[in-house]
């Protein structure tokens, strides 16, 4: 039986190295505490509500990544099975977010009644979970869930309570993404409302849970 050489197998373990290194997975998690996670960064902690956490968690393994979480309610497991970005939402309500068109085309000079109404109704439709869908790069997240957001590990998500700057360079990453508390698009829908001569409250959001 032949053997290989010391070349074909030098080239054969660089090859793998170079194909270990090509997954990502990123982990955007959101909660309402503290965030304590472990060597692993699988096993996650966090207590009871208050101001908004962020924790980045990287994986460069090709396998699925499954998370511990452990919360004030009890324990959960969640998953993380192809590359890409994902947000992971232990706040003790829902967040909603959507994809972020960019260009270098003017901003609106006039914002026209009928243009404020249709706004008014996607954002009222995102709020109540409505046409949420991965091909609509929309995304509606209940407490203790993760959601897959991008193919592409590399791309931004601003989180709720955080605008986007006006200087922020969108050509240095390949996506942006945009995500909100409920209680913040509420307050928007609110405002909207006043501008359009109507109600001065928005709306209750429909309890997505219940459905699943």
């Amino acid at each position: 039986m032949k053997k290989l050489s010391a070349t074909a197998l030098s080239l054969a373990a660089l090859l793998s190295l170079a194909a270990c290194k090509g997954h990502h997975k990123k982990v955007i998690v959101y909660a309402g505490s503290d965030i304590q996670v472990d060597n692993t960064k699988t096993n996650i902690t966090v207590g009871e509500g208050g101001p908004l956490h962020q924790q980045d968690l990287d994986f460069t393994g090709g396998d699925p990544v499954t998370l511990n979480v452990q919360t004030p309610s009890g324990k959960v497991s969640l998953e993380a099975t192809d590359d890409g970005l994902y947000v992971l939402n232990l706040k003790g309500d829902t967040i909603v977010g959507s994809y972020q068109h960019t260009g270098t085309e003017a901003g609106e000079s006039r914002i026209t009644q009928e243009m404020l109404r249709q706004k008014y109704d996607s954002v009222q439709k995102l709020v109540r979970g409505e046409n949420v869908s991965e091909a609509n790069r929309n995304f509606f997240i209940l407490p203790n869930h993760i959601q897959k957001v991008s193919t592409n590990a590399e791309s931004k998500v601003f989180g709720p309570y955080t605008t986007i700057p006006s200087a922020f360079d969108a050509g240095q990453v390949p996506e942006i993404y945009k995500f909100y508390s409920i209680k913040e698009l509420r307050d928007v829908l609110t405002k909207m409302a006043v501008m359009m001569g109507g109600p001065t409250t928005a709306p209750d959001v429909k309890k997505e849970a219940e459905k699943k």
